[in-house]
């Protein structure tokens, strides 16, 4: 697919806006424009981020007369509400900042309200050739196709484990890695490793443990959907048509929601890290981002002990195609004025460019967002030569996804209208529900049920068409907020 810079427009842009280029800069380092960002980096993360605007400050920054101060919001969410109050005006808001991080559905909400610059506007022809084309076409949500996320990080999903509590059961079953490569593969496993577990405390019935969780059930959705040859959210300028068979959302259910009621999935911490940390899970998939929590020990009521990992594709549905998720927030600059627009773009561009964003790749395990710099030729040069260290999950991680960029697809679905609410109903429905029907069938199991006696009544062909028909009316009604 030939690479293009957010739409045709972008030569006439170009003509009319005096800002593009650095030859025609409207600042004077004599008179610095402060731009302030917003984002939601937390601890080594924000310290990562930090530094690189320290530097930036420090030299181009100075040269150019831009000065970046930046402010972590907490989580997400905390994010979002700052910026929603600070856009509707409520008392008390902070005043809007220059720069903010936001996922493509909140952004979109916030270009529909006119707050977001054009991004186009300060780039010149060719500069965005760089970037991975995917990435750039995400931020095209202006109803013109000219940009507003510009892309700053990246993350895609990959399967751990823990390979010190695999390797046993792995042993005493001949249970294989391979057999992980698929979601049905992982279910067998999960159901093996049940009962592999349960066969240990012969005199405890029904205390098999869980094998496999997964953050992010949204991602599920949409991947596991695009796998199977469709997009779940087929939207296009701005409006959705939900793409819900029921024979492709059952495989869906088939592949969580029985599983978790039968105890061979799981989910009990904040995130499934936190789980394997607990003993509680040995492998889960989430955000190339979480490596770094991956935990080191397994700390439960029996003790601790270390503990070695497995780095994996995530994986896919039996005879899909090759989907992957595409996710994380980039940044957009709020509609304000020449000179702060145009400071803005000239720090993102910085920030962007592989020895800086890979510097921040090392400490945070999002992905840099040049084509160049998405090798590990090009990572072990920045870090030789800037002497950065590394934690060796994060490296592995990276590393393990520029392996197998190639033989992949990067999926991430096209914003519309109430998106955020829409894809808060795949992360919630099928996961409350499963865990609430998990709780009905461990006291089952306590009453002296077995496992097949208890679970029953959940895995019918009647429960599966009571949930299907709540799913659909649940994001259905997403449609009238």
């Amino acid at each position: 697919m030939k690479k293009k810079i957010c739409g045709a427009l972008f030569l006439a842009l170009m003509g009319v806006v005096s800002g593009c280029g650095s030859e025609k800069s409207p600042l004077n380092p004599d008179e610095p424009v402060s731009i302030t960002v917003w984002h939601y980096y937390n601890g080594t993360q924000q310290a990562a981020f930090d530094t690189l605007i320290e530097e930036f400050n420090n030299t181009v920054g100075n040269k150019r007369g831009i000065y970046v101060q930046s402010y972590s919001q907490g989580s997400v969410s905390d994010l979002e509400s700052a910026v929603r109050d600070s856009i509707n005006g409520k008392v008390g808001a902070s005043e809007m900042p220059d720069v903010f991080s936001a996922y493509s559905d909140t952004a979109y909400e916030f270009e529909q309200k006119g707050a977001l610059a054009n991004l186009s506007a300060y780039l010149e022809e060719g500069e965005l050739d760089k970037y991975i084309p995917s990435y750039i076409d995400e931020g095209c949500i202006a109803e013109d196709g000219s940009l507003r996320i510009f892309p700053v990080a990246k993350s895609t999903e990959v399967m751990m484990i823990n390979r010190t509590d695999w390797e046993p059961f792995a042993e005493a079953t001949g249970a294989s890695l391979e057999n992980l490569s698929t979601i049905e593969g992982v279910v067998d496993t999960a159901a093996a490793y049940y009962e592999w577990t349960d066969s240990l405390t012969p005199d405890m019935a029904n205390d098999g443990k869980a094998f496999y969780g997964r953050d992010a059930m949204a991602n599920y959705f949409i991947i596991g959907m695009r796998q199977l040859g469709l997009e779940i959210f087929q939207a296009d300028k701005g409006q959705v048509t939900f793409n819900l068979p029921e024979d492709s959302i059952r495989r869906i259910w088939e592949n969580y929601y029985v599983p978790t009621v039968k105890g061979y999935f799981g989910a009990y911490g904040s995130f499934r890290s936190d789980d394997v940390k607990t003993g509680e899970l040995i492998a889960y998939t989430g955000s190339t981002a979480s490596a770094i929590y991956f935990p080191d020990r397994v700390e439960d009521e029996g003790g601790s002990y270390d503990i070695a990992y497995e780095i994996m594709a995530a994986p896919i549905f039996d005879g899909g195609e090759q989907y992957a998720v595409q996710q994380g927030a980039g940044m957009v600059v709020t509609k304000s004025d020449e000179k702060h627009e145009y400071a803005a773009v000239e720090f993102l561009k910085w920030f962007t460019e592989p020895e800086n964003n890979l510097r921040f790749s090392c400490i945070s395990g999002y992905m840099p967002v040049w084509e160049d710099a998405n090798t590990t030729e090009v990572l072990d040069k920045v870090i030789a030569e800037q002497n950065i260290e590394v934690a060796e999950k994060t490296y592995d991680c990276i590393t393990h996804v520029f392996d197998n960029m190639k033989d992949g697809k990067y999926y991430t679905n096209k914003s519309f209208q109430n998106g955020s609410a829409a894809r808060k109903v795949l992360e919630y429905h099928l996961f409350d529900k499963a865990k609430a029907d998990r709780e009905a069938v461990v006291q089952a199991l306590s009453e002296g049920m077995s496992l097949e006696e208890a679970s029953a009544p959940y895995t019918t062909e009647d429960a599966f068409q009571e949930w299907y028909r709540s799913f659909c009316a649940a994001l259905n009604d997403t449609m009238g907020q």
